[in-house]
């Protein structure tokens, strides 16, 4: 039996009613858009691989927004009240689906099972609003199937281009992402409950538009309780991973700053970025391996590619003849704690003062991609970058980040990158490897470090007479680097074994993670 809805008597007239269920599946089209970037951005923010995980919410969702059209077919002949039901749920879910995804990495160290249920659950429901704003726009004004369908597919597309854009560009910016969830799971409330309550009142008994009444205040209480806890929220899932000490905590547009400890008597200081340690107490080991070697030679302009906290460029400093330092860091929230920070000022040696350094604050890729060809090429350039699994890594990892990096190197010169573990990640660590030889540079691996902390490296270059991308030309490459100061510095080398032949990482094809 097919069920064909039948036009209701509305409290506005029929134009104005039409109107108003475009206008709600606009918002809830928005809604929808902005929970899927949420759980993206999160994940990648506490998981690394952003590709993976945009890849799992969206697949999910899409899956589930299918299961959730065939189950609202029977919701259709109380289409009012299935509807106001599915938005308030939507809207609660939607809303701590940010919050509960961070507590489950917070206290329990794993979000990956909350991003897929939470991926799931909300994808049935908004799989179910269309059907049923299908059956509601009918009840409004019964016209042909493919006009209706085309008036709510435009509603529902522009809205999604609208939430799209407003989560980078305002909700993210402005309230960061457990708030900006939290008012788009109470705008959500709002625009499913004023429809019906507003239009389609006289579909629901009095009992049940008390229900429906009393289920979004609760879902706004709810809301509203949770947007006024963030701050302590936040502040104790921080403490649940970093330890009782936090001293800063900073969300910037591109990661997460947590400073720890550093006062007296307490745990020494140490700087997290995206819950990954980056420096911790006075040793300087991991800045040691990474730049002594590659300044060991020529060192007069060097280059360093992240590192904005200043500790590499502290131990570039302590070279004698360095002449200019050039550090190139996205993130000015780094650099400027880096600067005024007592504890990492005293931790980078105010590197920052020193006149011979100049910062730019650009994505490292773009900034040498404008680097103007006439300008004075770099002796050494230190590539202090996060690793490739973090949000755009690859390509800072890529074949052609190397080649553009290789033309901005002097004959002679040194390039050396931080490419994670040897042994913990050796699929990653060889495919830097090939990437660096892929642009026509030899190169030397090394380690540095203790066992459990352990830090792998490429130092990279190319003769003195080879001209950018020769060595890949002649066949075979320059002859090798060598290792310099490896007993300065802690480093030791690293044979690449007979197995060792990944092919390079690119733009279009990273081998990263594979």
């Amino acid at each position: 039996m097919i069920y064909r809805p039948v036009p209701a008597r509305l409290p506005v007239p029929a134009g104005l009613g039409r109107l108003l269920v475009l206008i709600t599946v606009f918002v809830c089209a928005a809604c929808g858009l902005v929970y899927e970037l949420e759980l993206v951005a999160l994940a990648s923010y506490l998981i690394g691989d952003s590709v993976t995980q945009a890849s799992v919410v969206l697949s999910v969702m899409v899956f589930a927004m299918g299961v959730g059209s065939l189950l609202a077919k029977r919701l259709r002949r109380r289409a009012a009240l299935g509807f106001a039901a599915v938005e308030a749920l939507l809207a609660l879910v939607g809303g701590l689906s940010a919050m509960a995804l961070y507590a489950c990495f917070a206290w329990y160290g794993r979000a990956w099972p909350a991003l897929v249920v939470f991926s799931l659950v909300i994808g049935v429901l908004i799989g179910a609003e269309v059907p049923l704003l299908m059956t509601l726009i009918q009840r409004v004004r019964r016209q042909d199937a493919g006009g209706a369908v085309a008036d709510l597919f435009a509603a529902d597309y522009v809205g999604a281009l609208v939430g799209g854009l407003a989560f980078p560009f305002l909700l993210l910016p402005m309230l960061g992402q457990l708030t900006g969830a939290l008012v788009t799971g109470a705008i959500n409330a709002v625009a499913g409950g004023a429809l019906v309550l507003a239009v389609f009142r006289g579909d629901l008994s009095a009992r049940a538009r008390r229900t429906v009444t009393a289920a979004n205040a609760l879902v706004l209480a709810l809301l509203a309780l949770c947007s006024a806890l963030t701050g302590p929220f936040e502040r104790a899932a921080r403490h649940a991973v970093y330890g009782g000490d936090v001293r800063v905590a900073v969300r910037t547009e591109l990661q997460e700053i947590v400073l720890t400890g550093g006062g007296r008597g307490g745990r020494p200081l140490a700087l997290f970025l995206n819950g990954r340690l980056r420096a911790a107490g006075e040793s300087s080991r991991y800045q040691e391996a990474l730049v002594r070697p590659a300044t060991a030679g020529p060192h007069r302009r060097v280059l360093v590619l992240g590192g904005g906290d200043g500790l590499a460029v502290r131990e570039v400093l302590r070279r004698p003849g360095v002449a200019a330092v050039t550090v190139v860091e996205p993130d000015a929230a780094v650099v400027r704690l880096a600067r005024t920070d007592p504890g990492l000022r005293r931790l980078n040696g105010d590197a920052y003062t020193d006149p011979r350094v100049a910062v730019a604050h650009a994505d490292p890729f773009a900034w040498l991609r404008r680097a103007a060809a006439d300008e004075a090429p770099f002796d050494v350039e230190v590539c202090d970058l996060p690793g490739p699994d973090g949000p755009g890594g690859a390509k800072l990892y890529s074949q052609e980040f190397y080649g553009l990096a290789a033309r901005r190197l002097a004959p002679g010169g040194r390039l050396v990158v931080h490419a994670g573990r040897v042994s913990g990640n050796a699929h990653d660590f060889w495919t830097v490897d090939a990437t660096l030889r892929s642009v026509g540079l030899t190169t030397e691996a090394y380690r540095a470090g203790a066992a459990g902390e352990e830090w792998g490296f490429l130092l990279a270059g190319r003769a003195e007479e080879d001209a950018p991308g020769r060595g890949a030309e002649r066949g075979g490459g320059p002859p090798p680097v060598g290792l310099p100061e490896a007993s300065a510095a802690g480093a030791r080398s690293v044979v690449r074994p007979p197995g060792a032949a990944e092919p390079p990482s690119t733009l279009m094809r990273p081998r990263y993670d594979e």
